[in-house]
């Protein structure tokens, strides 16, 4: 099946979104999730609630808050656009950011979940043999909990990709600078006679996210053994 320019366009800008959407999210999703899996502190439920909210909240409403905060007239977005000449609001990377917010509780509880199934006996005996807090992490929580690792970086990459209400409120519907697949499928269904391109659309959709999920499975399993081999 051969891609017009537009679904080639949507498809490299839709991967282009969840990659650099898992990169923004990656180290502070791994570092909340360890902060909720090993530390103890007041109003952690708060925290968690914080974390997870995005899970409830509409779309919609996710992509609002960020377009008052990041937008040209926001209260971030302002300072950028003045001091930097950085503007976010209707770019590509608005979409990114879009995504990594949507995507952070997924990362956060999948990596979180990994880090409590690591026997903190093992941690404790590391640290008995004099290393650091964060060459027990680097060396020993991390490696470990790999699985969960990449299990919450495919969970955040398929909701990329399957971002719509956040994105097109805070990056819009632009062609070719926005326009991911979602919001393409979207368009496409508004448009009269749009049908058969929405549903190619879709397949390729369905294709990406399989692949996506067929891949880490196989990573996970070569990780499980690696982590069998040297255990």
């Amino acid at each position: 099946m051969m891609l017009s320019p537009e679904e080639w366009s949507a498809l490299l800008l839709s991967l282009r979104v969840s990659l650099w959407s898992v990169a923004i999210m990656l180290i502070p999703g791994i570092g909340c999730a360890w902060l909720l899996a090993r530390k103890k502190f007041y109003s952690k439920a708060l925290v968690d609630a914080i974390i997870h909210l995005p899970l409830v909240l509409p779309p919609v409403v996710v992509g609002y808050l960020l377009l008052l905060a990041l937008g040209r007239r926001g209260w971030i977005g302002h300072w950028l656009y003045d001091n930097w000449g950085v503007e976010i609001a209707f770019t590509w990377r608005a979409a990114a950011i879009a995504s990594a917010v949507m995507g952070f509780p997924l990362l956060v509880r999948a990596v979180r979940l990994a880090i409590e199934l690591v026997d903190i006996r093992i941690e404790q005996a590391a640290r008995t043999l004099g290393a650091s807090p964060w060459r027990v992490f680097l060396t020993v929580t991390l490696p470990l909990s790999l699985p969960g690792i990449l299990a919450g970086v495919i969970l955040a990459i398929a909701r990329s990709l399957g971002e719509f209400g956040a994105t097109i409120t805070f990056a819009g519907n632009i062609e070719g600078v926005t326009r991911t697949l979602p919001v393409a499928i979207f368009t496409y269904t508004q448009t009269p006679g749009g049908d058969p391109f929405a549903m190619r659309l879709v397949l390729i959709s369905v294709v990406v996210s399989l692949a996506a999920l067929i891949v880490s499975e196989l990573l996970a399993r070569r990780i499980q053994r690696r982590i069998g081999l040297a255990s």
